[in-house]
């Protein structure tokens, strides 16, 4: 970080350890299911909601988290979100049971609703242009991988600890973190504007009833009362909360910053990508221990190279398309990621990593390499400053919420059972919403950002 002045790497340095927990927390849990239904039971649902309730709260709260970010300051809602998540990741590891490890869950993710858009926030907060890019290519490639980074360590403490350690991990970097905000001094005050509280509730318990009927379906079938009735329940109530948000005088997801061609397409586009990469990511941490037979820690290894690339490429992704435009890498990216998904389809009975696997997570962390830094700055460049925050909680909203239905819908992407034949069917899907991603791209992102301006200039006039 040596071309950015002092402010600046710091800002950067807490917002990538801000971030880092969130993110390492929400993949860390993946090669640990097997283990957590192994000791507490309930199977594949179990391992689905143990994902999902913490990307419930962290998907419906992180547009409240965005508002408040503005309204109260970025600093204070980050050291808020840093202290409940050490509670809530103590809670987690101490559950004698699903139904309390799930619960804790939840609150883990409500207390990481508070960290995303606080922490990406300060970025487009404090620097713009050339250097925001630059600064976003440095955060895309911690917090990825730390995304990719966290099956790695789970496996480890899985296999040598206990699956409990592993939501033990983020207290380091959380204390370093609260050390870092105490040397931080922003011209921060509360700005006044209203909070929507009523739109929070109507946007969380909308998704909970949803997510609760897409995970259990495949148990009860939809003719059941319990699944249709929570369905049309969470439907109505998320068309409620976007109803809410035309008419309310401070929304929690400004409709208007949909207006932005960027930061619509680009939103579209982050749906597709990141619904592919939770769907990869699950899989892969769950079929190798249950399908190919794996240690946790082994399975872990496997996304390595991606992480490994996501270090050594995305900070260089991100300048280039600060330069040249983030829709050629917008394009490309996803597309490259694609054809790493399909080479999944080589994996076997007998199977061999190094041939069956390696290969794909090559090129798939090659393509993310090109995607995420220059997704990023497309959505949060085309916004103004003042709005940072709460276009950081949209996108970052959109990204979690892709997680969460896909996780929801996974045991009906891989046919109730992920063997050898559902993990193909999850390939396939996976490289199907990458396609679709790289496609909106093209489509809807601009050459260059300045065309947003331009455009944006020829209509006043």
């Amino acid at each position: 970080m040596a071309t950015f002045a002092p402010l600046q790497r710091l800002v950067i340095a807490i917002a990538v350890l801000a971030s880092f927990v969130t993110f390492l927390d929400g993949t860390v849990v993946t090669v640990a299911l097997p283990a957590i239904s192994r000791e507490l039971g309930g199977g594949i649902i179990t391992q689905q909601w143990v994902v999902d309730a913490y990307l419930i709260t962290l998907s419906a709260l992180i547009l409240l988290a965005g508002s408040l970010s503005d309204a109260y300051g970025r600093v204070l809602v980050m050291r808020i979100g840093l202290i409940a998540f050490g509670i809530a990741s103590l809670a987690v590891a101490g559950a004698p049971d699903p139904l309390v490890l799930i619960i804790a869950r939840a609150l883990q993710g409500a207390a990481g609703a508070l960290l995303v858009p606080s922490s990406l926030a300060l970025i487009t907060a404090t620097m713009r242009g050339g250097v925001q890019a630059r600064a976003i290519g440095v955060w895309t490639a911690f917090t990825t991988a730390a995304q990719l980074v966290g099956p790695l360590l789970g496996g480890l403490f899985v296999d040598y600890l206990s699956w409990r350690f592993v939501f033990l991990i983020n207290v380091v970097p959380i204390a370093v973190t609260l050390v870092l905000l105490a040397r931080l001094r922003l011209p921060e005050r509360p700005s006044g504007v209203r909070v929507d509280w009523w739109s929070g509730a109507l946007c969380a318990v909308g998704l909970g009833a949803l997510v609760f009927a897409l995970i259990e379906q495949p148990t009860r079938g939809w003719a059941s009362p319990m699944i249709w009735a929570p369905a049309a329940g969470g439907v109505v109530l998320f068309a409620l909360f976007l109803a809410r948000q035309r008419r309310s005088a401070a929304p929690l997801m400004p409709l208007s910053l949909f207006r932005v061609r960027d930061f619509a397409w680009g939103n579209l586009a982050t749906l597709f990508v990141y619904a592919a990469l939770s769907l990869n990511g699950f899989v892969i941490g769950v079929y190798l221990q249950q399908g190919a037979g794996l240690p946790a820690t082994a399975a872990g290894l496997a996304s390595l190279p991606m992480t490994i690339l996501m270090i050594l490429v995305s900070s260089r992704a991100g300048a280039w398309a600060g330069r040249l435009g983030p829709r050629l890498f917008m394009t490309v990216g996803p597309l490259v990621m694609a054809v790493g998904a399909l080479l999944l389809l080589a994996v076997s009975e007998h199977f061999d990593y190094w041939w069956q696997v390696l290969p794909a997570m090559v090129v798939m962390g090659l393509g993310l390499s090109l995607t995420v830094a220059p997704l990023t700055a497309a959505i949060l460049g085309a916004i103004d400053e003042a709005r940072s925050g709460i276009a950081s909680a949209v996108n970052n909203a959109v990204a979690r919420v892709a997680g969460l239905l896909v996780v929801a819908m996974i045991s009906t992407i891989v046919g109730g059972s992920l063997d050898l034949a559902g993990f193909h069917s999850a390939a396939l899907v996976t490289a199907a919403l990458l396609v679709l991603g790289g496609v909106v791209s093209w489509i809807g992102i601009r050459r260059n950002p300045a065309e947003e301006q331009q455009d944006a200039v020829a209509g006043e006039a």
